[in-house]
């Protein structure tokens, strides 16, 4: 109805706004609120991007265009590792947030200013999310958006910096090293789709296999939680790379939504897979407490074997469901 130039736009000042309220914070209250502003703030983004990609270009360039976002977006996950550790350091995590405030309400005013409007759909037809959900094609793919992104984020995101604390004692530098290099193994890996559906001429495919090398990866660090060194890191790498397959499985959903649910049908898309995501680092930080004690890896063992099952029934689920290209 608005439109994604000042649907995006205007929401992300809210997320400038929480980002201040976080510098300003003194207790976990403020950092809740300032966490629920950021999120409301960058919720349009994704959305306006796929919006804009699926109504202005050809619908073959959706699954690379989408892959180049959310690639371009996982530099991000790069800034939160190391250059964010180095900016905490030498300016304190209050400033940093209050640079992070002004750059976002920076990036509001040039996305106000340069972003335009896709065509309006001119349509009679009417549709809703419930005649989304009524779409039993996208019931796999519902399924995998839901169980495939959540593990990679939540152990990028959530995990990894405590599981090196506790079981292998890393500095806080070491633990940015590590998420360095699985921020850009997921970089790599959100580009690397778009050709390989070009190439397979497939999306269910690649989604399957990269999903399979994922699992495997898992399993990997479930099966070896003392590892550490190279093959740790290896594993974690692999399993960014191989698990960014979020752009390419909303590439495959949105090549069944109808014109005018374009909009609707990508946000419910992106739902299922960012809802996951804390839906898991909730479940997972309840599974952390039940863990048995010591020794110091149980924890993260129950936490990689939950990854593990959910991502195998994702693949159960999926390989059920009907390719389609563009």
């Amino acid at each position: 109805r608005i439109g994604p130039r000042l649907t995006s736009a205007s929401l992300l000042l809210i997320g400038a706004l929480g980002a201040g309220v976080f510098a300003m914070s003194n207790g976990p209250l403020g950092i809740q609120i300032a966490m629920a502003l950021i999120g409301i703030g960058c919720s349009p983004v994704l959305m306006s991007g796929y919006y804009i990609f699926a109504r202005s270009f050809p619908p073959a360039l959706f699954g690379t265009l989408a892959g180049a976002m959310v690639g371009i977006g996982n530099l991000g996950n790069i800034g939160s590792s190391l250059p964010l550790s180095a900016a905490v350091e030498t300016f304190g995590w209050r400033g940093s947030l209050w640079a992070l405030a002004l750059v976002t309400a920076l990036i509001a005013a040039l996305i106000a200013a340069l972003v335009r409007d896709p065509p309006r759909v001119q349509t009679q037809a009417k549709g809703s999310l419930l005649d989304l959900l009524k779409m039993r094609k996208l019931w796999p793919i519902f399924a995998m958006m839901a169980l495939c992104y959540a593990p990679v984020a939540a152990v990028r995101g959530l995990w990894v910096g405590p599981y090196y604390t506790d079981v292998f004692g890393a500095t806080p530098d070491q633990i940015g090293q590590v998420t360095l290099m699985m921020g850009l193994a997921m970089v790599l890996g959100s580009f690397a789709y778009g050709p390989l559906e070009r190439v397979l001429k497939s999306r269910k495919w690649p989604i399957l296999g990269g999903n399979l090398i994922a699992l495997a990866a898992l399993i990997g660090l479930w099966a070896l939680p003392l590892a550490g060194g190279w093959v740790t890191v290896g594993l974690l790498v692999v399993f960014g790379f191989a698990g960014a397959s979020f752009p390419m499985v909303i590439a495959h959903g949105r090549a069944f939504l109808p014109a005018h649910l374009t909009g609707r049908g990508v946000t419910l898309l992106n739902l299922f897979g960012i809802g996951s995501v804390g839906v898991a680092q909730f479940i997972t930080g309840k599974l952390s407490v039940l863990a048995p004690p010591p020794p110091a890896e149980a924890p993260y063992v129950a936490i990689f074997l939950f990854f593990v099952l959910a991502l195998a029934l994702a693949l159960a689920i999926y390989s059920l469901s009907e390719d389609r290209t563009d």
